[in-house]
């Protein structure tokens, strides 16, 4: 499997796994154990996680799992995420959905997954989604306590604009090394919106959450979904090409930022197809052929 740099400490597998429907996927920790190894065989070793997936139950899940086999937590890497508030039976005293960047919230936050996974560190934290009402002082000091301490080694953003992880960084002395945002055909926002830039700008290679837009580019949906599926299926049958998926995945894999596809499936034979993306070489005209379909019009 081909690594990527994303620090001089931190190299991640080309792919990683997500985790955020894990609790969906209805599996034993005896099956999920079998699975995490099944997966590590292929050379994907980067799984991301969120203390809120799954109403709080996905990091659990997946410690029960590990646990069972602990010497696994060498063979990979454990990313999760913090900073949401979400209303949930399990705080009822919280009213709405909020965000909370603060200190103390990211120290618990953090002390909380370690508990959940059986382990005594993360590979990599991010703050889930920019915050309104984030004080950088007290969100720096968190990281740079959790490094010091050995709980965390490195950090990110996800969902964040340029000015928003520019801001963040001005408060650190560590670097955040990624930031995990949603790219597909289907959501082309970050090539418009400055991130895409600056990700080359700073040699950062991004994470691409719901690479499949959620699976509607697969089976779609609505016009948007049907136009881009047009496509993909129209380039799949000349270039000969088995799986759509494996084709998006292709077209991530092509663009000089360096996107890291988070696959979101805990179906084998999906990340089997997902790995074909490897044999796949897009012509630059064929990549914007895919991109003028997510747009819906040609490029100016």
């Amino acid at each position: 499997m081909e690594k990527i740099k994303l620090s001089p400490t931190l190299e991640v597998s080309r792919f990683a796994l997500g985790f955020w429907r894990l609790n969906e996927w209805k599996m034993s920790s005896t099956e999920l154990l079998y699975f995490i190894e099944t997966v590590l065989d292929t050379g994907i070793i980067t799984f991301d996680h969120a203390d809120i997936y799954g109403d709080f139950s996905c990091e659990v899940l997946f410690g029960e799992a590990l646990i069972r086999k602990p010497a696994l937590r060498q063979k990979m890497q454990l990313i999760t995420k913090c900073g949401l508030k979400p209303a949930s039976q399990k705080f009822p005293e919280r009213r709405i959905d909020f965000y909370d960047t603060g200190f103390s919230h990211i120290l618990e936050s953090v002390v909380q997954s370690l508990k959940n996974f059986h382990t005594d560190y993360l590979d990599l934290l991010f703050i889930h989604r920019p915050d309104p009402l984030m004080n950088p002082d007290e969100t720096a000091r968190a990281f740079e306590e959790l490094h010091r301490s050995g709980k965390v080694l490195h950090f990110g953003v996800s969902n964040f604009l340029p000015a928003d992880m520019e801001m963040l960084q001005a408060h650190l002395s560590l670097p955040l090394v990624t930031n995990q945002v949603e790219i597909s055909p289907a959501q082309l926002g970050h090539f418009h919106n400055g991130n895409m830039a600056y990700f080359l700008q700073k040699s950062i290679h991004p994470m691409a959450w719901s690479p499949l837009a959620g699976g509607k580019l697969l089976h779609p949906e609505d016009e948007e979904g049907r136009r881009i599926h047009r496509k993909l299926s129209e380039l799949a049958q000349r270039k000969g090409v088995e799986n759509i998926g494996s084709l998006i995945y292709a077209w991530l894999l092509k663009h000089p930022a360096g996107i890291i596809p988070v696959l979101g499936t805990g179906k084998m034979h999906r990340i089997r197809e997902a790995l074909e993306a490897f044999t796949i070489s897009l012509s630059t005209e064929e990549w914007f052929e895919i991109y003028e379909a997510g747009l819906g019009h040609k490029v100016p």
